[in-house]
């Protein structure tokens, strides 16, 4: 290779290199941009529930990557992907009589039904040494599904419960979850949200 094809592809190179840079920065500003929009509901409905709000953040993430509008497979809305019986749980206890599922698309109200119901979990596995997982794991495939995952040393040890949950996509999900919460509370400690 001559003096000029080298230059020439040290200049390609370089331009792809500035290019991916480029469109990196530009990927996180716009997730970072998504993620502030729904910061005031998200406050809201964790101090009413007492939640955390990172960790509120980090189940809207994983479930609707804070698409408000976003439906999922088994009937579930909005940013915390609320299923009907949940959403209603949640009217009952707020004494709201003319509910209906669909104003789960409204951010507010999504955040309120989803923290709500998140918190009650939080607090069903109070005993455990961590609750956040089984909580975690109740919320993605169910109370039944958690109850058969969490015999043994698993009843009260996270991290046994961990390796007992029989889907790998509710291990995934609950894995992922914790991770990103992990992320936003270092986030939270050095000034960023």
């Amino acid at each position: 290779m001559n003096y000029n094809e080298a230059v020439k592809w040290r200049r390609i190179i370089l331009f792809l290199i500035l290019f991916l840079v480029a469109g990196t920065a530009g990927y996180w500003w716009r997730e970072e941009q998504l993620e502030q929009r729904f910061i005031p509901q998200i406050r809201v409905a964790a101090q009413r529930y007492g939640v955390d709000p990172m960790l509120v953040k980090a189940v809207v993430w994983r479930e609707s990557r804070f698409q408000p509008n976003r439906r999922g497979h088994a009937r579930e809305i909005g940013l915390m992907q609320i299923q009907e019986t949940a959403a209603q749980e949640w009217a009952d206890a707020e004494h709201l009589p003319a509910f209906a599922h669909e104003l789960c698309f409204d951010p507010a109200t999504n955040a309120l039904a989803g923290t709500f119901y998140l918190s009650k979990l939080l607090k069903r596995y109070a005993q455990t040494d961590n609750p956040l997982p089984y909580a975690l794991a109740d919320y993605n495939a169910g109370r039944g599904n958690v109850v058969k995952w969490n015999t043994g040393a698993a009843a009260t040890n996270s991290s046994a419960f961990i390796e007992q949950i029989g889907f790998p996509g509710t291990k995934s999900y609950v894995k992922s979850v914790m991770r990103r919460y992990a992320l936003y509370r270092w986030l939270a400690r050095v000034g960023w949200n």
